[in-house]
């Protein structure tokens, strides 16, 4: 495979792209229509805030058990619950808008979607070869992103002007993604790929053999805080027409770079971008926070884009880098590491963003994220690896 067209034309990829977008469909569905939900059942903003809560720490917990889930009952079995779990309790949101039956659907596809983010990113990648991994992931990344550019933004609207009956059905779309799952597992299961293990086998999880993803986990958490922060809080840091300017630079320019940067990583390797992708990152924060400080909208803009452009790339680099770090047996597990580190980190961005501005003003708090990245350019350059695991 030398062009990334023959990716694409990989068995099973077609089916990966089509299963992750039914999938992150119904995760992108809901993510601000749930909290609506609540409000309208009568729930205060904390009510709210705690759907995605509990949402996210289903997920992180759910993405801890997913590489034994995979060595036990292989890929195939594990995707269609996870794809049951996320799109099955969708229209159950109808039954009650109370913040007790909302949170506890809100668990159970929470689980569906941590065990979606780790086998879709571990699967991308064992359906190619080594030297194709950064296509694949970007291919794999091109196909989770169009779901959340399209209907995170679409959700809201759609709510407002036809009622919330339309959005909860259409989260049920992980459903339809259940025949390319099973094509997915009948191409795996040809490739010997994850199957599941004989009676006594043990689990080829290696922790020792994790210590490898490590640095692209820390650079992935201070990525995903830096950007985090900036879409959770674009709508507080200046107008409503701005804001929707500034979410549709980053979902679009963080979607094309995650898919174009592959071909670069696979030719050159992971580790020659990072460190330039997080000076990129912490300066175009810097810039978004000069230009909130004294409103100046197309700066704020301008430096939407360049924040997606290294958001997107940097979500790649470091998932192969992770990938190039262990054995082939431990790819499901460094995935979860990943996955973790990319949730925990937009979370903490957050959380601290909004501490942050609150004691002090939004410009301090963008300012502050960005200084992370360059701190984390340190620990790249000390301690990233000089070599890659031998395939």
């Amino acid at each position: 495979m030398t062009e990334q067209a023959s990716v694409w034309r990989a068995p099973g990829m077609l089916a990966l792209a089509v299963m992750s977008m039914f999938g992150f469909s119904g995760y992108a569905a809901l993510l601000a229509v749930a909290p609506l939900w609540v409000v309208e059942g009568g729930a205060t903003a904390a009510g709210a805030g705690l759907v995605n809560a509990v949402l996210l720490a289903a997920t992180v917990l759910t993405q801890l058990a997913v590489p034994r889930s995979l060595a036990r009952w292989g890929t195939g079995r594990v995707l269609v619950v996870g794809l049951l779990l996320l799109g099955a309790p969708a229209p159950a949101y109808l039954l009650s808008d109370g913040i007790g039956w909302v949170l506890m659907l809100s668990a159970v596809r929470g689980m569906g979607f941590g065990i979606l983010t780790v086998v879709g990113s571990t699967v991308a990648v064992q359906l190619v070869p080594s030297h194709r991994r950064g296509a694949a992931i970007g291919i794999y990344g091109l196909s989770v992103a169009v779901p959340n550019l399209v209907l995170l933004p679409g959700s809201v609207p759609v709510v407002d002007r036809f009622g919330f009956a339309p959005v909860f059905w259409l989260a049920a779309l992980p459903l339809a993604g259940v025949p390319a799952a099973l094509r997915l597992a009948h191409v795996l299961r040809a490739m010997d790929v994850n199957p599941p293990a004989r009676a006594g086998q043990r689990s080829p999880v290696s922790l020792r053999g994790l210590r490898g993803i490590i640095v692209p986990t820390v650079v992935l958490f201070s990525v995903t805080m830096a950007g985090g922060a900036l879409l959770t809080f674009a709508p507080q840091l200046t107008s409503a027409g701005t804001a929707a300017l500034v979410l549709f630079a980053i979902g679009v320019t963080s979607a094309l770079s995650r898919w174009l940067i592959g071909t670069l990583a696979d030719r050159l390797g992971p580790w020659l971008f990072i460190a330039p992708g997080l000076v990129c990152l912490g300066s175009a924060m810097a810039i978004s926070a000069w230009a909130v400080a004294h409103d100046h909208a197309s700066v704020l803009v301008a430096a939407a884009v360049v924040v997606g452009l290294c958001y997107g790339a940097l979500q790649n680099l470091t998932l192969v880098a992770a990938f190039a770090a262990v054995e082939r047996s431990n790819l499901p597990a460094a995935s979860a590491g990943w996955n973790i580190g990319f949730d925990a980190g937009t979370a903490s961005g957050s959380v601290a963003a909004g501490a942050l501005a609150a004691a002090y003003s939004f410009p301090v708090s963008l300012v502050t994220l960005g200084c992370i990245c360059f701190l984390v350019v340190v620990v790249t350059l000390v301690a990233a690896p000089r070599r890659t695991i031998a395939r």
